[in-house]
């Protein structure tokens, strides 16, 4: 497939909110009409997305189905403390550098013959000090790699939050023009922008430069019908009454006073969990057993051990 024919056939996926939705199911997200609208808008307005809510509910998920049912390349970036501008856009190849020096140097007498005085010995050296900066010598990071996708690319930049402020401010250029400088080299412009998620779990708040430059999107904990359908999605060969009690069994988890409550990812886990144990209903006995699939810390655990006979009863009617 040419260039023309490639960047027609992903506008065509997104040609709609609709079209989003029902796109993203076919890879197992479901998605809502928020999130669709936010990527439906981003890709019309050439805008990151700042994917916030707390851990689990599907926000890296989004960006990677989004990826596949594209069929772009996922190019990812996860943040850490002190993450900074050569691990995040480009590095220089030193050992290949070295090894260039040497040779230059081995044959600096080849190099210079024929020259006639410092003046034209420097203007020849100065030659292959320009090569020793240049794209042969460029190790890309991902953002450039991102930029430098001539069909475009999904763009993740997971746990932005985790990154320090100076990253932050480094990143303005990259979103708001898809453009980044090389001061050896100059400015790449992106020929096709990416589709640019960046992930939060609100561990700090971002600066308003940056939330100026994204739209901003939410992922909450899914209600019980979405839970549903996103379990169904997830987990192939699952009944449907189980799904309907195991979703109702977490919904009540969630209205506990809890260090940590189970996020989507953990609801789909349980689900696999269950399976593999071949149950078709849940019991005391079997939601004792795997509740640390769900529960990620003993005083949560122990603080509803006692009432799971009821929860489990409930949730079945």
């Amino acid at each position: 497939m040419n260039d023309s024919a490639t960047l027609a056939a992903v506008g065509e996926k997104l040609s709609s909110v609709d079209a989003i939705i029902e796109g993203l199911s076919t890879v197992g997200y479901i998605a809502s009409r928020r999130i669709a609208t936010a990527i439906f808008v981003a890709q019309n307005l050439n805008k990151p997305i700042l994917v916030e809510g707390s851990a689990g509910v599907g926000k890296t998920e989004l960006a990677l189905s989004t990826a596949n049912w594209l069929g772009l390349p996922l190019i990812r970036m996860q943040c850490y403390e002190g993450l900074d501008e050569a691990k995040a856009l480009y590095e220089w190849k030193y050992g290949k550098q070295l090894l260039y020096t040497q040779i230059l140097k081995d044959k600096v007498g080849d190099v210079l013959e024929g020259t006639e005085g410092m003046d034209q010995a420097m203007e020849r050296l100065r030659g292959f000090g320009d090569l020793f900066f240049s794209e042969e010598f460029l190790e890309p990071r991902p953002l450039l790699k991102a930029l430098r996708e001539d069909h475009g690319a999904v763009l993740l930049i997971d746990e932005i939050d985790k990154s320090d402020e100076e990253f932050e401010a480094f990143l303005l250029e990259v979103l708001s023009a898809f453009q980044v400088s090389i001061p050896e080299i100059g400015t790449v412009v992106a020929k096709t922008p990416p589709l640019v998620f960046l992930t939060s779990n609100n561990m700090r708040e971002m600066g308003d430069a940056l939330k100026r430059r994204c739209l901003h999107l939410y992922i909450p904990l899914p209600d019980e019908k979405l839970e549903r359908e996103i379990v169904a999605s997830r987990v192939p060969g699952i009944e449907e009454s189980l799904t309907k009690q195991l979703v109702r069994f977490v919904q009540s988890l969630r209205e506990e006073d809890l260090k940590k409550l189970p996020s989507i990812s953990e609801t789909i886990d349980w689900a696999r969990v269950i399976l593999l144990m071949h149950a078709d209903s849940l019991d005391s006995e079997l939601v004792r057993d795997t509740l640390n699939v769900l529960l990620k810390f003993e005083q949560d655990i122990a603080s509803v051990e006692r009432r799971i006979p009821t929860m489990v009863r409930k949730s079945a009617e």
